[in-house]
């Protein structure tokens, strides 16, 4: 391929990011401010990033776990989540887009905070609900900061503003580069109500933050 073909593929795919916010969203979402510091102030250790084991099979379903999943909720914005299995009990503030069209995060001066997407669905809706939250901020780890820790099998609890709490179950966590990332794997919709949770992840540089985003996959399961 010549170097004009290249230049207008790269034109081409800019064209159509600045179409589509949530092709997007890992470029501009979570900045990650800090990581661990050691006693002489350099960066020790970060966050856990989840093992390649822990990605999204190719399967649409797991027998005898999504089966029976129940019928999507109606609309109800998120109020809290929970994650007991990193111990995330988190207030939930509606996000949406900032001055450039991107999707916007929660403040990162209160470390226990997520921030749902508004121009999706709502958690328990049929389509793809985005949760998302810091990794950290300058004074230590946030709210999501263990989400690369995350096993498949693991559930989150969305409480809702109509009273109703969405479970879902994780059936995949990946980290993904944002430079590339797939939005239409991410955010797509696949016909049942599904949560995707997302934070800062992969390498770290002072300079840039991270490089990358963690993304938890999950599906409803009960509704209650």
């Amino acid at each position: 391929m010549s170097a004009s073909e290249l230049s207008e593929l790269a034109e081409e795919e800019e064209r159509r990011r600045k179409r589509a916010p949530w092709g997007v969203i890992a470029l501009v979402l979570l900045t990650g401010l800090a990581l661990i510091r050691n006693g002489s102030g350099e960066f020790d250790a970060g966050p856990p990033q989840p093992a390649s084991a822990a990605a999204p099979d190719s399967r649409t379903t797991v027998p005898g776990t999504f089966a029976t999943a129940p019928a999507a909720l109606s609309f109800a914005a998120a109020d809290r989540i929970r994650i007991p299995a990193i111990r995330v009990d988190a207030p939930v503030l509606p996000v949406g887009l900032d001055t450039d069209g991107w999707i916007a995060a929660p403040p990162p001066d209160d470390p226990n905070l997520a921030g749902w997407f508004t121009g999706g669905v709502s958690p328990g809706e049929k389509g793809t609900s985005v949760i998302v939250g810091h990794v950290d901020n300058t004074k230590g780890p946030a709210v999501f900061y263990g989400l690369g820790s995350l096993k498949k099998g693991n559930r989150i609890e969305v409480d809702r503003q109509d009273g109703r709490t969405a479970v879902f179950e994780i059936y995949g966590i990946e980290v993904f580069a944002k430079a590339g990332f797939p939005g239409d794997r991410v955010y797509g919709s696949k016909g049942t109500p599904e949560l995707r949770v997302i934070t800062c992840g992969g390498g770290f540089s002072k300079q840039n933050g991270y490089d990358g985003n963690v993304v938890v996959f999950a599906r409803l399961v009960e509704a209650r």
